[in-house]
């Protein structure tokens, strides 16, 4: 807003200097041929100067008008006797009057709207209220300002009807979960509709979707069941590899007493490692080796009660 007063402040001075200018040549010059006149015409000499004083006060007004003065975002459209003629801008130029006029002055910058899907229905028939801000600007202020009336209103339309069209082909569990790829297709689809009016569309963004509360504990109670069927099949899968594994292991050891020999002092091995235990290892069927275990096992058992 500041800038655009400034630019403003510059033209307004621009245009009042040239009125004074103006006004005071005119003041000077014509009264001499009106003054002739109404010596002829009139008794009274001075009786043209209230009309010419006012006639000069308009012609001023009409000269100073033709400066033009725009910042560096804005176009003016141009007419000549009601036709296209060119788009000009920005800087300082002069347009003539009577002949050309200004049809729109356009700005340029990226304007953000907000648009709305009030009570709509997706595909599983659920309302919902979804909010989307939409980035565009005037890329053609030729076709913005001749081929349309109101772009923005335009812009604003193909956006809440796009919107609704893409809610309506989606559940609502992927409404709620593919943001990003859905603002991609809106955009996609405004920014093909808007070209026509020379608009082109930087981005748009799903800002807010509305749906019932009770509605989204359901959704969040499904994902939970989900998530736990998931882990369990995980579960479920590792647990029959780890068989799997044992079956293939079993075979290998099976086939090899040495190596079935060797995986029985492995366990032995791990099994002594443990802290408070005892491993006592003898041949199978040796008497001995039992009475050494069973006695070693009783005195255990009564050093511990």
């Amino acid at each position: 807003m500041n800038f655009r007063t400034n630019i403003n402040s510059v033209q307004n001075f621009v245009r009042g200097v040239m009125w004074v200018v103006c006004f005071a040549l005119l003041a000077v010059f014509p009264l001499g041929p009106l003054a002739v006149l109404s010596n002829s015409l009139f008794q009274t000499p001075w009786m043209l100067a209230v009309p010419a004083l006012l006639f000069n006060m308009w012609l001023a007004g009409i000269v100073s008008g033709i400066f033009f003065i725009l910042p560096e975002w804005e176009r003016i459209v141009i007419l000549r006797l009601g036709k296209f003629e060119s788009v000009r801008g920005p800087g300082f130029f002069v347009i003539p009057p009577f002949i050309y006029s200004v049809a729109a002055v356009v700005d340029t910058r990226i304007e953000v709207h907000q648009v709305e899907a009030t009570a709509t229905l997706t595909r599983d028939n659920v309302p919902t209220k979804v909010t989307a801000a939409v980035e565009f600007r005037v890329e053609d202020p030729k076709k913005s300002t001749l081929d349309v009336q109101n772009y923005r209103l335009s812009v604003t339309w193909l956006s809440t009807e796009a919107l609704k069209n893409t809610i309506g082909s989606l559940d609502l569990k992927d409404l709620l979960s593919e943001r990003d790829q859905i603002a991609a297709k809106l955009k996609e689809q405004i920014d093909e509709g808007a070209a026509v009016y020379g608009i082109d569309v930087k981005a748009v963004r799903i800002t807010d979707i509305d749906t019932p509360a009770s509605l989204v504990e359901e959704l969040a109670m499904i994902a939970r069941t989900r998530r736990s069927s998931e882990a369990k099949q995980i579960q479920a899968d590792a647990e029959v590899m780890v068989a799997r594994k044992i079956a293939e292991a079993s075979t290998i050891l099976d086939s090899s007493k040495d190596g079935m020999r060797l995986r029985e002092l492995q366990t032995l091995a791990e099994i002594s490692k443990e802290t408070g235990n005892m491993v006592i290892v003898y041949p199978y069927g040796d008497r001995n080796g039992q009475e050494i275990a069973n006695g070693r096992a009783g005195s255990t058992h009564l050093a511990a009660k």
